[in-house]
C-alpha cells in the first residue's frame, strides 16, 4: 500500500507517464473496437480523420488541465495543512481516505457536473459539442469544448475541498476515470449479461451509449462517470436496447457538421437551433 501511495502522490508531476496512460487506454480500446464492434460505424471520411477532430479537443483539454492541476495541488495541500475535509474530520485511514475521495470526486466531478450541464441552458450550449458526435467511439470520451473543461475543473475543486482528498487519492481517481471514459465510449460489444451486471455498480458501455441517444429523455439520463450508483440512487438511470440507439442530436446542432472543428468551437457562442 505504501508503494501505491508513493507512486500516485507525485504522478501529477510526471506528465509523460500520465500521457502514456491516456494514450495506452485509447489504443487498447481502439484495437478492441476493431475486434468486437457494437456498431458498424460509417465514418464521413475515415476513422482516423474522425479521431483527429476529437483529438484536437483532447489536446486543448490537456493544456487546460495543466493549469487546473496547479489549483488541484494547492487545494489538496491546503486541506492537508488545515486538516479540512471529510477524510480529516473522520480521521480516515488510507483505505477509507481513498474510498471517500473516490466517491466525492466521482459524484461532483462526474455525475453532478454532468447533470448540471444538461439542466442549465448556458452550460448545455458547450456540452452539445460532446453529444454532436454521430460516431461515438473511444475518441469521443475526451471531446469537450474548452469552456466545459474549465467547468468540470471547478466541480473537481469542490470535491477536493469537501472530501479533503490528498494527492495520491486524486491521482488514483484520475487514472481510473481516464480508463473508464475510454471504456464507456468505446464502440465495443460486450455479452449482454456481462454489461448488465457491470451496470449495477459501474457505468458500462451500453449504459453510457443510452446517454448518447439522439432524443430525450434518454439523452438526459445515465450521467455517471465511473460509478452507476448515482444514477440508480437519484433516479436518472435508463435502459434502451442498443438496436434502437441513434447517435447525434435532434436539434441544437446540424449532424452533418459533427466533424467541423471550427464550427464546433464557435457554435456555443452563437445561435443554437
Amino acid at each position: 500500500m505504501n508503494q501505491i501511495i508513493a507512486y500516485f502522490s507525485n504522478l501529477e508531476q510526471r506528465p509523460l507517464e500520465r500521457l502514456a496512460i491516456l494514450v495506452g487506454g485509447l489504443l487498447f480500446f481502439w484495437i478492441l473496437e476493431g475486434s468486437i464492434p457494437l456498431f458498424a460505424l460509417r465514418y464521413k471520411k475515415t476513422k482516423l480523420k474522425h479521431a483527429m477532430v476529437n483529438m484536437g479537443f483532447t489536446v486543448i483539454h490537456l493544456i487546460i488541465h495543466t493549469f487546473l492541476a496547479l489549483v488541484i495541488i494547492f487545494l489538496s495541500d491546503w486541506c492537508k495543512s488545515n486538516a479540512f475535509g471529510i477524510v480529516y474530520w473522520t480521521s480516515a485511514g488510507v483505505g477509507f481516505t481513498i474510498l471517500i475521495s473516490f466517491l466525492a470526486l466521482d459524484f461532483f466531478g462526474g455525475w453532478l457536473v454532468h447533470i448540471t450541464e444538461h439542466k442549465v441552458p448556458l452550460l448545455w450550449r458547450f456540452h452539445v459539442v460532446h453529444h454532436a458526435d454521430n460516431k461515438v467511439d473511444v475518441t469521443t470520451g475526451l471531446r469537450h469544448h474548452p469552456v466545459e473543461s474549465v467547468l468540470r475543473g471547478i466541480f473537481f475543486f469542490m470535491a477536493i475541498v469537501i472530501s479533503g482528498a490528498p494527492m495520491y487519492a486524486v491521482m488514483i481517481f484520475q487514472t481510473i476515470v481516464i480508463i473508464a471514459t475510454a471504456f464507456t465510449h468505446a464502440n465495443i460489444s460486450l455479452p449482454k449479461a456481462l454489461d448488465n451486471t457491470l451496470s449495477w455498480v459501474l457505468v458500462s458501455p451500453n449504459m453510457h451509449k443510452v446517454h448518447h441517444h439522439w432524443k430525450q429523455p434518454f439523452t438526459d439520463s445515465n450521467y455517471g462517470a465511473v460509478l452507476s450508483i448515482w444514477d440508480r440512487l437519484l433516479g436518472t438511470f435508463m435502459k434502451l436496447d442498443t438496436k434502437e440507439i441513434k447517435y447525434g442530436l435532434d436539434r441544437y446542432y446540424p449532424n452533418e457538421k459533427d466533424e467541423d472543428f471550427l464550427e464546433l468551437m464557435k457554435r456555443p457562442f452563437g445561435k443554437m437551433e
